[in-house]
């Protein structure tokens, strides 16, 4: 009970000097319950949408996935004929069987011929009003559709697009435009997910979506009383025979709610990974806010052990107090995750997710994992700390505050440190000469750890050298000011080297993907270069097909001097040595595709692989499988025939663009894929006449005005996606990696606060002497910005380092140029410097108000 109630009395006592503290830990674990309550909860919502919209059978068409629907590579959804409705409807145990067809490769555009597509990535739907629907959603104003030039649209694309009764629609599928003008507008009456959903009568979306009538691409099945699901599907199953995809309404959810999964566990382990540097960063501003306070009460300390209390009880004293700033900051860290899961669920609805907050999930696991996290880090981050205050000897009472440092102790670390950098350098080393990019990534991975460790062990020996150029370059110029500065952050390397520590973890995440994003971009726009020789690529962001209609406004542009269709398939492989490899991509184009990009070959002429009944396949692969010139591989096509098509050409395995692509004709594809069930183009090339681009341009964008859905980019354009796409990756990333910064910052100022604090004598006596109140204050900016540029100079540098070596890896894989983002990489310094000064405002502003007096009688 002593040690408690001591412990109790000092963390109160200081309570202030903790607050900082209890905020990081405050901010790590709502990083983490808010990360967990948000994902929980969009589980939640699907979980609810899926078991609402399932019907309790449902019967799909051979080659639709687990979850639905799959719309197959010639861009409509594989169907089935109307009659099975009739058979599964004379099953025992039925009570109504509706037959459905929708499709989610459909692009539906308004008068103004904009897009109506999410931006969230969520899919847009078009279907048949049917009684399943209507379970899920109320028509609230209009009709449903009757007629063919009648659709119905959901409330909440309504509202974001501003459409309203009358209006006029184009849905945009592989069969053609259908246009219709909107005669109803309907409610979800359950959680929305972001969708855009249309709807036609049965007969118009047969029609617009698959081509001819008579089919469905579901069948709804709805129990009679007292059958279960599973009986039911038994039951359909016998009847209908193995031809088709039966489910029941919890293998339906089960299977939607896995698709969905895939992206939420992403999203959840990406963002726990930034909870956990924000953690990593916040055990360094731990260890020195209890470091500094068990310097400041040494004398206390000496006292207690003079009195009678043993090590342990010293050790357990802080400890105690370690537990209490966990607990505490974990409690609110607990309440403030869930306010940032709600805060989470708004920016998502204000992308088209919408999310209720009824919905908002909190399982019992969330606030324990969040309080044991926040205890456990804080405790064991206090833990070096506490033994150094169990050694503090009873003698120590008679000295002034301020433990000696241990030199030993301090010499041991720097080997440590020096053996851990020089481990973590050499599997950077190792890393950046493998032979394969896998065997590369353990070596990468490990050199990363030990280097981060040994940089961090070694802080304080490299402190004391890098400090004291900073403050040549920097604080010398400030006179008497400046090098009072540089000797307040020498005065504790070990400190000083924790405090950049701590900025440094972040700041070389930061670096690290500046290199290799740049690289990427600046890698990718090399092989653009050198390899693409067309002027325009036409394609969809959204990964969808480009419809025949599209492609035929493409072909009839003027000043166009040729068109090069370009699909992708899957076929089973019989190769020379016997083995037979399935669904291997094939990829189909026009023989002018060999002009457009510039493949290197090894073996034989690329064009050449355009012929009748030929194929190309790349270095890698033919070595692996004995493939040379005039090799036979017997090729069984999806959906299509099995043809025996020759090896013409063999090319190289170095690229980046098509990198292992294996090529064939798409007129010796059509020869064994009937029509109906060809792939659509997933790209098509462009290339003007000699003089005429700028025209060309222009005329392709006009041409594709009625299909919004492409994007028709010149190799300019193309640059500045990829640039843009990776850009938009690295500042999400830079985002969350901005917890673990603020952490740092808070770090910064606590070691600053407690700092002014244990020189409060001092500081008093400088005062006395003639030191003012803007001198005191600019002293103490300076040696935070000193501490921050410290921090900043070492993070960047290791940042560097292993995005060289990741690169290195890359190019391996294609990626060749390596490019350092200098423009970057300065901001990032200098904002480091603004950090600085940033986190020394009220530190500097507090030191200055102190009066004189009690400052210098204060022991």
């Amino acid at each position: 009970m002593t040690v408690l109630r001591t412990s109790m009395r000092n963390f109160f006592a200081h309570k202030g000097r903790m607050a900082l503290s209890a905020v990081a830990v405050l901010l790590s674990v709502a990083f983490v319950c808010g990360t967990l309550v948000f994902t929980d909860t969009m589980n939640s919502t699907f979980d609810k949408l899926f078991q609402a919209t399932s019907s309790d059978v449902t019967v799909s068409a051979k080659g639709a996935s687990d979850s639905g629907e799959t719309t197959a590579e010639n861009g409509k959804p594989p169907v089935m004929p109307a009659s099975v409705v009739g058979k599964v409807r004379a099953v025992q145990g039925v009570k109504s069987a509706t037959g459905t067809v929708f499709s989610t490769s459909v692009t539906v555009v308004d008068a103004q011929k904009d897009d109506l597509s999410p931006n969230s990535g969520a899919p847009t739907i078009v279907g048949n009003w049917n009684s399943n629907d209507a379970r899920t959603m109320k028509i609230t104003s209009g009709t449903a559709p009757k007629r063919p030039d009648q659709v119905m649209v959901d409330r909440d694309t309504a509202d974001k697009h501003h459409l309203k009764l009358g209006d006029e629609l184009g849905m945009i599928s592989a069969v053609g435009t259908h246009h219709a003008k909107i005669s109803g507008i309907a409610d979800f009456q359950v959680t929305n997910p972001g969708a855009a959903i249309f709807y036609l009568d049965t007969r118009t979306a047969q029609e617009t979506l698959v081509g001819q009538t008579g089919v469905y691409t579901n069948v709804n099945v709805t129990a009679a009383s007292g059958v279960s699901d599973p009986q039911l599907k038994k039951s359909v199953v016998a009847a209908l025979g193995t031809g088709y995809k039966v489910q029941t309404a919890k293998e339906t959810a089960k299977a939607n709610q896995k698709n969905v999964e895939g992206f939420m566990n992403v999203m959840k382990y990406a963002m726990l990974g930034f909870a956990g540097i924000a953690f990593l960063v916040g055990i360094f501003l731990i260890i020195n806010t209890f470091s500094m306070l068990v310097a400041q009460r040494t004398r206390e300390i000496g006292l207690m052990r003079a009195i009678g209390s043993s090590r342990k009880q010293v050790n357990r004293s802080v400890l105690v107090e370690a537990l209490l700033l966990g607990f505490f900051g974990s409690v609110l860290g607990v309440g403030a995750g869930v306010g940032l899961a709600v805060g989470l669920m708004k920016i998502m609805g204000s992308m088209g997710m919408h999310l209720s907050t009824a919905d908002l999930t909190v399982a019992w696991t969330t606030p324990v994992v969040g309080l044991l996290l926040g205890v456990v880090v804080t405790v064991l981050a206090a833990y070096l700390p506490a033994r150094r205050a169990g050694k503090v000897s009873p003698m120590a009472a008679l000295r002034d505050a301020g433990a000696p440092s241990d030199a030993k102790a301090g010499r041991i670390r720097a080997l440590v440190g020096v053996v851990l950098t020089g481990a973590g350098g050499y599997c950077l080393y190792l890393a950046a000469n493998v032979d394969k990019a896998k065997d590369g990534s353990p070596w990468l991975g490990l050199g990363v750890v030990l280097s981060l460790i040994g940089f961090v062990v070694i802080g304080p020996l490299l402190a004391a050298g890098v400090v004291r150029v900073l403050g040549a370059v920097l604080l010398r110029m400030f006179g008497p000011v400046g090098r009072m500065a540089e000797r307040n952050a020498l005065r504790n390397p070990r400190r000083t080297g924790a405090t950049g520590a701590a900025l440094m973890i972040g700041l070389a995440l930061v670096a690290c993907l500046s290199v290799v994003g740049s690289s990427m971009v600046a890698s990718a726009t090399d092989q653009l270069d050198k390899t693409v020789g067309t002027d325009f690529i036409i394609g969809n962001d959204r990964g969808k097909p480009v419809t025949p209609q599209a492609v035929k406004a493409v072909k009839s542009t003027p000043g166009l001097e040729r068109v090069t269709e370009y699909t992708m398939t899957k076929a089973d492989y019989t190769t020379p040595d016997g083995k037979v490899l399935k669904d291997t991509d094939i990829t189909a184009a026009d023989p002018t595709y060999a002009t457009d990009l510039r493949t290197k070959t090894v073996a034989g002429n690329l064009k050449d692989a355009y012929k009748p009944d030929s194929m190309s396949v790349h270095e890698k692969f033919a070595k692996a499988h004995g493939i040379h010139l005039g090799s036979k591989i017997k090729v069984a096509f999806k959906n299509g025939a099995t043809a025996n098509l020759t090896v013409r050409a063999i090319t190289s395995s170095d690229g980046l663009i098509d990198a292992g692509s294996k090529y064939t004709s798409i007129a010796t594809l059509a020869k064994y894929v009937p029509a109906d069930k060809m792939p659509l183009d997933q790209l098509v090339f462009a290339t003007a006449k000699h003089g005429q681009q700028d025209a060309a341009y222009k005329a392709l964008k006009s041409s594709l005005r009625d299909y919004p859905a492409y994007k028709v980019r010149d190799q300019t354009d193309y640059k500045q996606a990829l640039k843009d796409q990776i850009g938009q990756l690295l500042n999400m990333i830079y985002g969350l990696l901005a917890l673990a910064i603020i952490v740092a910052i808070l770090g910064v100022v606590n070691t600053l606060a407690l700092s002014v604090v244990e020189r409060t004598r001092e500081i008093g006596l400088m005062r006395a002497i003639g030191l003012s109140r803007r001198q005191l204050r600019r002293m103490i900016r300076m040696e935070s910005v000193v501490i921050a540029l410290f921090g900043a100079l070492l993070g960047l540098g290791l940042g560097m380092g292993w995005g060289a070596t990741a690169q290195k890896l890359l190019a391996l894989e294609g990626l060749k140029v390596l490019e350092i983002p200098w423009p970057t990489l300065t901001a990032v310094f200098l904002g480091s410097a603004f950090v600085g000064l940033f986190a020394a405002l009220i530190p500097a502003f507090r030191a200055g108000r102190m009066n004189v007096l009690n400052a210098i009688a204060t022991e």
